[in-house]
């Protein structure tokens, strides 16, 4: 890990301290570019969205899922989690908290918007920290990429319905169209870009270029991520400002959700007698998002000032420590294994 992964929530818990001092300061600069949106997509986000995005679906290899079969155990364990159980056991976390446990504390619009943010990163699975968590824990590199690439498949087909169903349940009225606008936009595309620029790097098949290629990249990848975490924690500065037990309280059921996923994965992982090296990125690509992804729909569908999109954001600010946490904790069990 460079520098800049390895004290990522350092600069995104800097990044939201920038963000609400100058949306505090600066308001009216923030108002402008707020309103620079075609479609309901505000056009400076979504810049920074697919700098974040692009560099790691680059990445992805999909020739690799011709090797889908060889140990199927590990990748259903992971399509189960990602798909049947974290969408929904987040949605009903987020319902639990904020309409029961929380009711007392947040408007009813905010509640339903912290969920909306909830429940898109539930729907979201990881794609590119993967990587990152599956290397720490010295899991099969190769396994770990046939399961990205299978989970970013599905996700074209089953994010749009999944989320609308979810947001149904909530009572959250969702356009399909906008909805089905943000996959194009920040999964089909940009995994349409990643495979084309892969295929002109990668003619060879040695894969110098193409390393050399997203180590160029990986800077950028970061400089997209917190400047969207200064500008969203910008828009929200206010609503900061004068209710700052907001993040506290939409942290506790992410933190919650994760811990709780994981501990249900790695059981499975663990009944089914998967090896190590499998079952420690699988469970890690169960327990783990698509912060970005979810980040910009949330944007798409409720708008830069919304809970919705505060909620996602918080995502990101709690998910990077959790998971390292929890990659200590594979490296210490692996006897179990």
């Amino acid at each position: 890990m460079g520098l800049f992964e390895r004290y990522l929530s350092l600069w995104v818990a800097l990044c939201i301290g920038a963000g609400v001092m100058l949306g505090h300061l600066i308001p009216e600069q923030f108002t402008f570019i707020a309103s620079l949106e075609w479609a309901h997509v505000n056009l400076v986000v979504a810049v920074l969205i697919w700098v974040m995005i692009y560099p790691m679906m680059v990445q992805i290899d999909f020739s690799a899922i011709k090797d889908v079969g060889k140990k199927p155990k590990g990748l259903v364990l992971t399509l189960v989690m990602n798909w049947l159980i974290k969408p929904f056991t987040m949605a009903a976390l987020g319902w639990l908290f904020f309409k029961v446990f929380f009711a007392s504390l947040v408007d009813p619009q905010s509640a339903n918007e912290y969920i909306a943010g909830m429940i898109l990163l539930g729907v979201a699975p990881c794609t590119a920290m993967v990587f990152v968590w599956s290397q720490l824990t010295k899991g099969d590199a190769n396994y770990t990429l046939v399961q990205v690439s299978v989970n970013d498949i599905i996700m074209i087909f089953a994010f749009a319905p999944i989320t609308a169903f979810l947001l149904g349940v909530s009572d959250i009225q969702v356009p399909w169209e906008t909805l089905l606008f943000s996959v194009i936009l920040y999964v089909v595309l940009p995994l349409i870009a990643g495979a084309i620029t892969r295929k002109l790097l990668d003619k060879k098949d040695s894969h110098h270029k193409l390393l050399h290629f997203t180590k160029q990249l990986k800077p950028w990848s970061i400089i997209g991520l917190l400047g969207t975490v200064i500008l969203l924690f910008g828009f929200q500065a206010e609503t900061i400002l004068s209710q700052p037990q907001t993040i506290f309280l939409i942290a506790i059921p992410l933190i919650l959700q994760t811990y709780g996923i994981f501990a249900i994965a790695y059981y499975l992982a663990k009944t089914i007698k998967l090896p190590h090296n499998i079952a420690a990125p699988a469970c890690m690509i169960s327990t783990s998002n698509f912060f970005e992804l979810a980040v910009a729909v949330a944007i798409s569908l409720f708008g830069l000032h919304s809970g919705a999109a505060l909620a996602t954001v918080v995502g990101v600010l709690v998910e990077v420590p959790v998971m390292l946490s929890l990659v200590y904790f594979v490296n210490r069990t692996r006897h179990w294994f």
